[in-house]
Formats: structure tokens, C-alpha cells, sequence
């Protein structure tokens, strides 16, 4: 449909709750999800929140086989989920580098839980309930704080392991893979 412009840290729309969606299965709702999709993969993203675009709705996408941006990362099954409710199981967190389309250029290390289940609906409002860890649980936990207006900086706990992607990866940088 359309690929939109991803607001960038420091604009305030980001630092909101979302709104939960009381209409599945509508065309508002299908445009959205469209332009999702084209936006995140136009910008080779594996995640993308309503709020990164604007749009103030409990709405998220996410999903890969194969990116340049996490080379190393397992594929995740590209997934709507709408009015998210996530679980952690159990108390263990793993710190992991992160990047974000709302933080461009930059990476960090965030704690994360390592399994999580969560559920929500897809855009027909069928019920969707998994259970995942490792990247997986770490991608749908960063989506997720997006509608809770959270980006990832707020989460860092050391502050030396943020930094510009070709500073902290410049071999990477040379292949054009980022982690």
C-alpha cells in the first residue's frame, strides 16, 4: 500500500500508551497492517509498531526468515498481534544487542526475558497464543514496549554498551551486516 515515515526518538507521539483495537476484520485496520508491513520491509525491519508510524493503536507486526541488520538472528514467523498480553515465565533475563527503525544508526544491550508467552489476536480477531523464547521472546518484548511508550535506550542498563552501530561494529560495518 504505502510505505510511512517512522518517527525517530525524542518525537513525544512515542512516549504514549496505545489505545486497544475494538474492531477487527475492518479496512482501516487491513490499510494499517499493509502499510506495516511495507514500511518494515522497506527499511529491512524485523518488528514495527502502530506508534512508530503514528498511529496510536495496540498494533504490532514482526517477522523474518533472513536480515541484514541481525545476520546471525533464527527465523520468527511473520505475526499481527493486536492487544497484546505478554507473560514472562520465569525470572531469567539475557542482556542481547538491539536496534530499532525509531532509533536509527544506534545499538544496545537491553535485558530481556529469555521465555515468554503471549497472546493477542490477529487481524480477524482470532485468537493467538504462543509460547517462545530466546530472539523470539526478545523481538516480541521490544514491539510490545513500543505501545506502552518505551524504546529500548530506556531499558539499558550500562550505558558504555549503547552506541552508534559503525563505532561498536566496524567490521560489521564494512560487510554491511549489523547485529
Amino acid at each position: 500500500m504505502a510505505i510511512r515515515d517512522v518517527l525517530r526518538m525524542g518525537d513525544a507521539r512515542l512516549l504514549h500508551r496505545a489505545e486497544e483495537v475494538d474492531a477487527f476484520d475492518t479496512p482501516y485496520l487491513h490499510e494499517l497492517l499493509a502499510d506495516m508491513r511495507d514500511t518494515m520491509r522497506a527499511l529491512d525491519g524485523i518488528g514495527l509498531a502502530a506508534p512508530q508510524i503514528g498511529v496510536q493503536l495496540r498494533v504490532v507486526i514482526f517477522g523474518c526468515e533472513h536480515t541484514p541488520r541481525y545476520p546471525d538472528a533464527p527465523a520468527i514467523p511473520e505475526t499481527v498481534l493486536i492487544n497484546p498480553l505478554l507473560l514472562p515465565l520465569g525470572d531469567e533475563q539475557t542482556e542481547g544487542w538491539e536496534g530499532c527503525l525509531s532509533v536509527p544508526g544506534l545499538r544496545g544491550k537491553v535485558p530481556r526475558f529469555d521465555h515468554l508467552r503471549y497472546r493477542g489476536y490477529d487481524q480477524y480477531g482470532s485468537l493467538i497464543d504462543r509460547t517462545v523464547s530466546g530472539f523470539h521472546a526478545r523481538v516480541v518484548q521490544h514491539e510490545c514496549d513500543h505501545l506502552d511508550g518505551i524504546l529500548y535506550p530506556m531499558r539499558i542498563e550500562d550505558m558504555s554498551l549503547f552506541g552508534f552501530n559503525d563505532v561498536l561494529f566496524p567490521e560489521a560495518d564494512k560487510r554491511k551486516e549489523h547485529p
